[in-house]
């Protein structure tokens, strides 16, 4: 069992981590301001489906391949490129406007968005060396299993993630609803989201962050 003391101390950390804008809450702020809500939400369930899956791989050892062979960083980092710029591209050429649909979203378009928020997060190895980085931190092999306790430190960067996310959502989502009267700026917010995934390709490609 994880000392409480020690779940305090990392939540901390994930706090102050959550406070600083990055890609993920960009991506989760444009959602929510050009699709509502509901959009914002389920792509951040997206993004934190990824992080068990980090934390699951950084358990099982996965994630130190991509710390110590610099192809496979690229590979994924190119892949996730790759796919960033594809959503920019699907984004620029629609000719929907978001807003005009947020009430009659059907299941299927929420569920492409859970899973671009997902695929996203998971060709993202920034978020599998930091999972790398910080939870081995915190781990006590004397505590009992690794992959519990990996899994464990992954829903309290969750729970954070929820609560600081979850308001950047909800205000994202306000504007939004103001703006909807505005047929023209209603029109403009799929370039606005294609500009967020765009610029988020060119970051990732560019930078390699190592």
């Amino acid at each position: 069992m994880i000392d409480l003391s020690v779940a305090l101390l990392f939540a901390g950390a994930c706090f102050a981590l959550a406070l600083t804008p990055g890609p993920d809450m960009l991506l989760i702020a444009s959602r929510s301001l050009s699709q509502g809500r509901a959009s914002g939400f389920v792509s951040l369930a997206g993004i934190q489906a990824g992080t068990y899956c980090h934390a699951l791989a950084a358990a099982l050892g996965l994630s130190q391949l991509v710390a110590t062979v610099p192809a496979a960083y690229d590979i994924i980092r190119f892949a996730g490129a790759a796919y960033l710029a594809l959503l920019a591209w699907k984004a620029f050429t629609s000719d929907v406007s978001p807003l005009a649909t947020t009430e009659t979203l059907p299941a299927t378009p929420l569920l492409r968005i859970f899973r671009q928020g997902l695929v996203t997060n998971l060709l993202n190895p920034k978020m599998a060396l930091f999972v790398l980085a910080l939870f081995p931190q915190f781990i006590d092999p004397g505590k009992g299993s690794l992959v519990l306790q990996m899994l464990v430190f992954a829903t309290i960067l969750n729970v954070i993630g929820l609560l600081v996310n979850g308001a950047v959502i909800v205000l994202a989502s306000k504007v939004g609803n103001k703006l909807a009267s505005n047929a023209r700026i209603a029109r403009r917010l799929n370039q606005v989201l294609g500009a967020v995934f765009f610029g988020l390709a060119c970051r990732l490609a560019l930078f390699s962050g190592r």
